[in-house]
């Protein structure tokens, strides 16, 4: 089962992510896409970690993600958080242009795995249009990011103000 949970910055994504997976009776594992690059990250990864209790296995990948998707069973539930930050890493890298090949791997390994994945992602395309080129190559990966994931999702939830609305289910 893929969902995808998608909302702004501080909309309640990961709580909601989190309490959907310790709902369930099942090895709970925390996938992580950010890197401590500055201290502001590190607080926001430290308040993270606080968040969840001692069921829960950390897996740090920033990049690829798609080599996580044939290691879990029907017997797992993931949360990866967040995919706007992985593709943030991959555009801010030396090799941008592996991008595209990643996601479809990813994609594709997501829809073969038995696991029961939970993705939180930013929304960011609501906004107006930046002005510079990166901003908009970032707004424009993400947004077909997420419209690819929603197709292949079982649910699609958007958060607002801590409270989830079903998009698809």
């Amino acid at each position: 089962m893929i969902e995808l949970i998608i909302g702004g910055a501080r909309s309640g994504k990961s709580g909601y992510a989190l309490s959907i997976a310790e709902a369930r009776d099942a090895n709970l594992h925390f996938i992580a896409t950010a890197e401590p690059a500055d201290d502001e990250m590190t607080a926001r990864i430290e308040r993270h970690q606080r968040q969840r209790g001692p069921r829960w296995n950390l897996v740090e990948e920033p990049r690829y993600l798609s080599r996580t998707t044939e290691d879990f069973s029907e017997t797992d539930v993931l949360v990866v958080d967040c995919l706007t930050l992985w593709l943030s890493n991959w555009l801010c890298s030396d090799m941008p242009q592996q991008w595209h090949e990643e996601k479809q791997n990813f994609q594709h390994g997501l829809q073969q795995s038995p696991a029961h994945w939970l993705l939180v992602s930013n929304e960011v395309g609501m906004g107006v249009t930046p002005t510079n080129r990166l901003s908009r190559q970032f707004i424009d990966e993400s947004g077909w990011l997420h419209q690819d994931l929603a197709q292949i999702a079982s649910r699609v939830t958007t958060m607002m103000y801590g409270i989830p609305q079903i998009l698809k289910s």
